[in-house]
């Protein structure tokens, strides 16, 4: 089956920023678009027992109810979901999109998605969903569980998206950030998009060599690349590099040892993930 762009959309305030990346990044891959809704019916748990201390025929009947209810409530959700499925269709459509589908699955998001791992090329997911907290540096936890769980590029974007001119990458020389360098060089996601190498760290012969190599792999393949190291903390000195260039995406691994791919294990990465208003491209 050919690996398609998958969007995950939901009824939250990212789901236009996910349409319009998605669409941005099938037509630079000329890859196929498809839409994903996922309807989670596991029961509400915040629901009360509602069916305690009730005679036997008064507690049939409100069961009764209740099971109607939920039945309702699946039906207006997958209703819904195929009314937001349509808007995303027609939305990409627009831009100009041709290969596009639309799913809708039941079950969880993070279940559907290593269900249909090997038809990805790329995930694209907002940065919260629509039951996650609004405020600006929850990070949802859904996001947290597939970037775990999912071996594929993930494009994880905010409210609105704008395709950039200008990428970084946080670099440390792993097997993992270098694959990173060799897609960015590679891949027509990035076409004429200049490409920025940050190493957090010591300005060491090492490093040196390292940062030497990434800028040659880039200019190699045709691109303006430009680089530094810098010392300090992680996450401080991406976020200064980032405003010292105007960075409009942020290309990071995923879970690792390193300084810069703790990011999602410890407190670096996902305090990057949770503060940015950048789209974050992160790689396993």
């Amino acid at each position: 089956m050919t690996e398609q762009v998958m969007a995950a959309i939901d009824g939250s305030q990212f789901s236009e920023g996910v349409c319009d990346s998605a669409a941005w990044a099938s037509q630079a891959l000329d890859a196929p678009l498809t839409f994903l809704h996922v309807v989670d019916n596991h029961p509400q748990t915040a629901e009360a027992d509602l069916s305690g201390n009730l005679g036997l025929g008064a507690r049939e009947h409100l069961l009764e109810e209740l099971a109607s209810l939920d039945e309702r409530r699946a039906k207006v959700a997958q209703e819904h979901g195929r009314l937001m499925l349509k808007a995303a269709k027609d939305r990409a459509s627009a831009s100009g999109i041709d290969d596009l589908h639309c799913r809708q699955r039941n079950g969880t998001l993070v279940e559907t998605l290593l269900e249909l791992e090997d038809e990805i090329r790329l995930l694209v997911i907002g940065k919260r969903g629509e039951s996650a907290q609004q405020a600006s540096e929850h990070l949802g936890s859904n996001l947290e569980r597939v970037v775990r769980g999912l071996h594929r590029p993930i494009l994880m974007v905010p409210e609105s998206f704008t395709p950039p001119t200008r990428v970084m990458i946080a670099f440390d020389g792993s097997k993992t950030t270098r694959k990173g360098v060799e897609l960015l060089a590679r891949s027509p996601l990035f076409k004429g998009i200049a490409c920025h190498v940050v190493m957090v760290g010591a300005d060491t012969g090492d490093n040196r060599t390292q940062l030497e190599w990434a800028l040659d792999s880039l200019k190699g393949a045709g691109h303006e690349a430009q680089g530094e190291i810098r010392a300090g903390e992680v996450e401080e000195t991406l976020r200064a590099y980032q405003k010292d260039h105007a960075i409009e995406m942020v290309v990071m691994g995923a879970y690792g040892h390193s300084r810069i791919r703790h990011l999602l294990v410890g407190s670096t990465t996902t305090s990057v993930l949770r503060r940015t208003s950048l789209p974050v491209l992160l790689l396993r």
